[in-house]
């Protein structure tokens, strides 16, 4: 299986236009085979910022989607709708693994689905440490009542950059509650040593679409 995200930084007069592509990119995708998942977010703070979540069966079918009329109209967009080059960053699996169709937890109607990329950098000295720590807090972010997704992930050929995606049923399902566990609060002191500059930074709060 292929995981990747997809960063689209657009000019603040393509963006409506753009958004309405990836659109049609994403219908498109859902009646290919090889394609296991394709969710489309929109940041709240920056409204050019675009990012596409994506998993593919395999390299055939990422070969094929990439093939597709509506993947080209968006890639032909880009030249004039974006500010610079998207950036692709390629995800590998850590311990524990992402649980996707294994997942049981399902949004209920009254959720209002806060969602976060955290993809930040780090001090290379602490690299292993931090996946060593994540191992246990995973585990225990996911029994949350309020956590819908929590996967921590590499970047494939980018080793001082680790990704976290994560779904809460509301925000303050992140802020009040988990950010005040004792095993949080162990990472977090962790972080704060490991993280090249301010953790914030490199939050990006995203609405999907």
């Amino acid at each position: 299986m292929i995981t990747q995200i997809v960063k689209f930084d657009i000019k603040p007069e393509q963006i409506e236009t753009f958004k309405a592509a990836l659109v049609v990119d994403k219908q498109g995708a859902e009646s290919e085979q090889g394609c296991l998942e394709l969710r489309l977010f929109q940041d709240k703070n920056q409204a050019g910022v675009f990012f596409a979540y994506e998993r593919f069966q395999d390299q055939a079918a990422l070969d094929y989607h990439a093939e597709q009329s509506y993947v080209k109209n968006v890639l032909g967009m880009l030249e004039s709708a974006s500010k610079a080059a998207p950036t692709v960053m390629v995800l590998n699996n850590t311990a524990p693994t992402p649980l996707h169709e294994s997942n049981t937890k399902k949004v209920h109607e009254a959720d209002d689905v806060f969602s976060v990329f955290f993809i930040f950098d780090i001090k290379p000295a602490y690299r292993q440490q931090l996946l060593t720590r994540f191992e246990s807090h995973v585990e225990n972010t996911r029994q949350e009542q309020g956590n819908l997704v929590f996967d921590l992930y590499t970047i494939d050929g980018k080793d001082d950059t680790l990704v976290i995606y994560e779904h809460w049923r509301k925000e303050s399902d992140l802020w009040d509650i988990h950010f005040n566990q004792p095993y949080a609060i162990e990472t977090g002191a962790l972080l704060n040593e490991a993280v090249v500059g301010d953790l914030k930074q490199y939050m990006s709060f995203v609405e999907e679409f």
